[in-house]
């Protein structure tokens, strides 16, 4: 079996975390697998990278940062390479070599005074280039022939700076000539998640969940027959378990249940990391590198239906409602195309929509960072709207989203009936609702201060403690 192993950056947070990813990883080759690993970077070095560019930015470079990741990444090495000079001083120059090129492009930032998303992307992405060397050695020092790979030598995208997408098939075509060779000789291969570039070879970053998204681009491009991604928690659960004592670990979920879980607030998963192997149907294994005997969240076409159709609760808090009412909307064209294109300059995302079939009130719901912005921009398109009283309000209100989740939902008569009887039971008003015309789940806003009790009642009220 071809498995591509990502690890996150606690699992590669420290010398004993390598050193248990690379006992994870050579487990698995002893088993006669052959195995791709994918590496993000240290944990917290990506954030101290981008601050290090922002201070650049404001003439405010402190050469100090470099020696400071270069003695944390030394560190490592020395306790994972052991006596192997030679080895340990190859890891070490290319540590440096990376470290002197992110020194180079800081030094020049503090001159132009101008971050742009280009060398944000060439700086934020050197975490995973300083620690795929570690991680390869602490392979090698376990007895198995391994190699660092930089992305940008496989992973071919878009030049979208900040959030690029894979050209799949240029990268499959650099995968294949690159990785192939390596797991035929028995050895693995160490990719740099994260990162990629662009068919020029300008370095570019894959945005939130980009190690994850590596892996699962990388998986498609060799045709594994699995992807896992080691993480720091158990997989995925049927709730928050700081807001639900009693949730599981769910044993296999499908595609379309990942994606709506991790679309509405699911920490494990970003939506987007799926995609390149949902289009290969590749199952996808979400395993705790901190307790490797759990057997996970394995993410799979079929998924495994949950007798009561809802399979999981979560929500989404750090968002803002925004109502656009008025009696005088109704049957006057061209004011929800207004509002969304307002929303769209001003590139927020929409994570859920509600229109009352009066047409006399319309309400979206976006992140409360885009908010203001938002509700400003609104009030200049639709002064025409706002000064002849079509429209009578646009209105702000912080709000959280809970969302009910199950493929079984669709179809199955009764769940609205025992998701509103939970919430009113439990005393919380609902004051939008939404569902899809997939009938995969039910999203309800909620006051932000009582989604965790609404996570609580749904939980319960389906039951979800129980296997």
């Amino acid at each position: 079996m071809l498995i591509v192993m990502k690890f996150g950056g606690t699992s590669v947070g420290s010398a004993e975390r390598i050193a248990q990813a690379a006992q994870l990883a050579t487990a698995s080759a002893d088993q006669g697998h052959r195995v791709v690993v994918v590496t993000s970077a240290m944990s917290k070095v990506t954030n101290l990278l981008i601050d290090a560019a922002q201070a650049a930015s404001k003439g405010e470079w402190d050469p100090a940062v470099r020696q400071q990741l270069f003695e944390r990444h030394k560190a490592v090495a020395d306790a994972i390479i052991g006596g192997d000079a030679a080895r340990r001083a190859a890891v070490l120059e290319a540590i440096d070599r990376r470290l002197e090129r992110f020194e180079k492009l800081c030094y020049g930032l503090s001159m132009v005074h101008e971050l742009t998303p280009r060398l944000l992307d060439a700086i934020s992405g050197t975490g995973e280039m300083l620690a795929a060397p570690l991680v390869a050695a602490a392979i090698e020092a376990r007895g198995r022939r391994s190699r660092a790979v930089d992305a940008t030598d496989v992973i071919v995208t878009t030049d979208q700076f900040g959030g690029a997408e894979p050209l799949m098939d240029l990268t499959h075509a650099k995968a294949v000539a690159l990785l192939q060779p390596m797991l035929e000789a028995g050895a693995i291969p160490v990719v740099t998640g994260f990162i990629g570039a662009t068919a020029d070879g300008v370095l570019t970053t894959l945005g939130r969940g980009g190690s994850d998204y590596s892996a699962s681009i990388v998986g498609a491009a060799v045709d594994a027959d699995e992807v896992w991604i080691w993480t720091d928690v158990d997989g995925v659960m049927t709730a928050n378990p700081s807001e639900v004592p009693g949730a599981r670990t769910l044993p296999e979920i499908s595609y379309s249940e990942a994606s709506e879980l991790a679309y509405y607030g699911a920490k494990v998963l970003h939506y987007k990391t799926i995609l390149p192997a949902f289009r290969k149907r590749i199952p996808v294994r979400i395993l705790n590198s901190f307790n490797p005997s759990h057997p996970g969240t394995r993410v799979s076409v079929e998924g495994h239906p949950s007798a009561s159709g809802v399979k999981a609760v979560t929500s989404i808090r750090g968002v803002s409602l925004i109502a656009i009412s008025g009696t005088g909307m109704q049957g006057i064209p061209g004011i929800v195309a207004k509002a969304f294109d307002v929303v769209a300059e001003q590139q927020a995302n929409v994570l859920m929509i509600s229109q009352a079939s009066s047409e006399n009130n319309i309400c979206f719901v976006i992140s409360s960072s885009d908010a203001p912005r938002v509700v400003k921009a609104l009030g200049a398109a639709l002064e025409v709207e706002l000064s002849r009283g079509h429209i009578e309000e646009i209105a702000e209100r912080p709000v959280a989203v809970v969302a009910a989740v199950g493929d079984r939902m669709r179809g199955t008569p009764g769940i609205a009936a025992t998701v509103f009887t939970a919430l009113g039971d439990a005393a919380i008003n609902v004051i939008a609702i939404s569902q899809g015309s997939s009938e995969r789940n039910i999203s309800m806003v909620v006051d932000e201060q009582e989604s965790a009790r609404a996570v609580l009642a749904l939980h319960g009220a389906f039951r979800l403690s129980e296997a």
